[in-house]
């Protein structure tokens, strides 16, 4: 998988927050708490950058939305706390990763007993 060593490190520095502070908190506090993780891990992100959003293949971008967290320049990772994923926030991190022209990204929630996490390709990688 692309990017496989990249994620996973990112996965087990969730673990870790999941791990110590359990579910609960208010997404900011696990971020917070991440952020900490991947400076402690070596790992370069930036955290709640601006990020431009395209369409379609044109170059000018349509507007801006918050990453949570932007790995490596590489992969876009989107954080929850809530009691449950569902379909929807797989359409969102999917739409994030077409709009910010990325390939790969994280969808992580903190909010469950165990830490739930999805690893998401895009498809229109490349062809958008």
């Amino acid at each position: 998988m692309k990017y496989e060593n990249i994620t996973g490190k990112v996965i087990g520095c969730a673990m870790k927050v999941h791990s110590f502070l359990g579910n609960g908190f208010q997404e900011v506090i696990y971020q917070r708490a991440l952020a900490l993780e991947l400076c402690e891990c070596g790992i370069n992100f930036v955290r709640e950058i601006e990020q431009n959003i395209f369409y379609k293949d044109y170059t000018e971008p349509i507007g801006t939305r918050r990453a949570d967290f932007l790995i490596e320049d590489k992969i876009l990772v989107e954080l929850k706390a809530i009691t449950e994923l569902n379909d929807v926030h797989l359409s969102q991190i999917l739409n994030y990763l077409t709009a910010y022209r990325l390939e790969i990204g994280l969808l992580i929630n903190f909010g469950e007993k165990s830490l739930n996490f999805k690893r998401v390709i895009n498809s229109k990688f490349g062809g958008v």
